[in-house]
């Protein structure tokens, strides 16, 4: 959990009623080319070969990515050590210079090195393979029930009457149907709560 949210002076789950989902997306696990893996199998192979020795970049000590990657490593077995940076754009930074071999991120941010052949995909951690890249396999395909994903919402006081809470997901629902706003809330690789992707 981010440091800035460890001192809430509510619980999140007793005192918050959900409204609307917005946005729900996955990550990517991302190696850098001199990585000889070009699959989930070969990774965790090359993984298990080489304990220890495999460096994965974050955006920092609980975010997505980091936590995406220790449920890997949870699930696989291998030993990756932890490279926590300041935000994702310095872990990307140093993958795309090799000075860490992976990172688990958001794939908005690294399809176009991917695209590019600067950086080599090995799959999405959602459980549904991404518009973006379908031929992408889920690690699911070789990790059975690995998912890895995060998402955004809108929730209010738990006792906000009721009336208010249904017009506010109606509100919402209609905004996100109308033909302009489909995908809006998306950035590239996401899925709104509606289901149209970016």
């Amino acid at each position: 959990m981010q440091r800035s949210m460890t001192k809430l002076n509510f619980n999140f789950i007793r005192d918050i009623a959900p409204v609307a989902s917005i946005d729900r997306w996955g990550g990517v696990i991302t190696v850098h080319p001199s990585v000889p893996a070009k699959t989930v199998p070969e990774f965790i192979a090359h993984a298990k070969a080489n304990p220890g020795k495999i460096n994965y970049g974050s955006g920092g000590n609980g975010s997505a990515g980091h936590l995406s990657a220790e449920l890997f490593k949870a699930m696989t077995g291998v030993n990756l050590v932890h490279v926590p940076y300041r935000g994702g754009a310095p872990a990307m930074i140093d993958l795309l210079s090799g000075q860490v071999q992976v990172i688990f991120n958001d794939l908005s941010t690294s399809i176009e090195y991917i695209k590019a052949g600067r950086l080599r995909a090995l799959a999405v951690t959602t459980a549904i393979r991404a518009e973006l890249l379908p031929d992408l396999p889920t690690v699911g395909d070789f990790v059975p029930s690995y998912e890895a994903a995060a998402w955004q919402g809108i929730g209010v006081p738990k006792n906000t009457p009721v009336e208010i809470v249904d017009k506010t997901q109606q509100r919402d629902k209609r905004r996100a149907t109308r033909s302009e706003n489909k995908g809006s809330a998306c950035r590239p690789g996401r899925r709104d709560a509606w289901g149209f992707a970016r």
